[in-house]
């Protein structure tokens, strides 16, 4: 439980606004996930992962989205659990967040994000050494 109690406070710290948004079936684990309107300002700029961090020649960010969840002991959102956070309210409308991206995506280069834009969710793709100051990332745990 300390782990836990670790990751609800750096998803807190950075910006996550964390909250319960439902319980798993099976375990009757509590589901966190980073429920801030927009993507985590704490957690910001950053690429996808490290091998596209170290892919960048210039003009390097400081981290990578997944480098960051795996510290935090959580991990990115998948496409699925981003469409199911987006149907408890409306999030990323002037941002985006980086999802955990399938192999067969990222071993071409590639790496998803999604948005809602003109009232619908978008999940697109971007080369994986991209970032950008509106793009961060969302995680969730289960306590």
């Amino acid at each position: 439980m300390p782990q836990a109690l670790d990751t609800l406070a750096a998803m807190e710290t950075s910006g996550g606004e964390p909250d319960v948004i439902g319980r798993e079936d099976n375990s009757g684990r509590v589901i966190v996930c980073d429920c801030a309107a927009e993507s985590p300002s704490g957690r910001r700029s950053l690429c996808y992962d490290d091998d596209a961090l170290a892919a960048r020649k210039e003009h390097r960010p400081s981290g990578s989205a997944v480098a960051s969840a795996a510290a935090m002991r959580a991990a990115l959102l998948t496409e699925d659990e981003y469409r199911q956070l987006q149907q408890l309210g409306e999030f990323d409308l002037k941002t985006s967040s980086w999802l955990a991206t399938p192999a067969d995506i990222r071993s071409r280069g590639g790496a998803l994000f999604g948005d809602r834009r003109y009232g619908r969710v978008f999940v697109y793709h971007n080369g994986a050494q991209s970032y950008y100051a509106a793009r961060g990332f969302r995680c969730m745990v289960r306590v």
